[in-house]
C-alpha cells in the first residue's frame, strides 16, 4: 500500500496547457481558480487600504452612514456568498459527475477574476 502511494506521489503531473483527461482538466481548473483567488486577495488588501484611507478623510460630524471600508466589507461578504452559490448552481447540471469540479472551479475563477477587476476599478475611480 505504501509503495503504491509513493508511486502515485512520484508520478509526473500532466501539464495544463493541453489536458487530456477529466482528472487533469479538473486539477487545472482548480489551479486556475487558486491563481485567481490569490490575485483577488492581493487586490483586496489594496482596496482595504484605500477605503480605510478614504474613511479617515470623512467628516463624521453629521454623516452617520457606513464608511468606505464598512461598505466594501459588506459588499465582499455578499459577493462571496453570491459567487459560491452561483457556481454551485452552474455545476448542478453535472452534479455527481466527474465534470462537476471543472464547471464549479471554472465558474469560481471567472467570477473571481471579474471581482478582482471591480476592486481595481473601485480604487482607480475614487468611488
Amino acid at each position: 500500500m505504501i509503495a503504491a502511494l509513493l508511486l502515485l506521489a512520484s508520478a509526473p503531473v500532466a501539464p495544463c496547457d493541453e489536458p487530456q483527461d477529466q482528472q487533469t482538466m479538473n486539477r487545472c481548473a482548480h489551479e486556475d481558480y487558486l491563481a485567481a483567488d490569490k490575485a483577488l486577495n492581493a487586490q483586496w488588501k489594496l482596496a482595504v487600504a484605500e477605503m480605510k484611507a478614504r474613511d479617515r478623510e470623512l467628516d463624521r460630524t453629521s454623516d452617520r452612514d457606513p464608511g468606505h471600508y464598512e461598505t466594501l466589507l459588506a459588499a465582499q461578504r455578499a459577493w462571496l456568498a453570491y459567487r459560491d452559490a452561483q457556481c454551485m448552481s452552474e455545476g448542478f447540471l453535472f452534479r455527481g459527475g466527474t465534470m462537476a469540479p471543472l464547471i464549479v472551479s471554472s465558474c469560481k475563477a471567472r467570477l473571481t477574476e471579474a471581482r478582482t477587476k471591480e476592486l481595481g476599478d473601485l480604487i482607480e475611480t475614487g468611488n
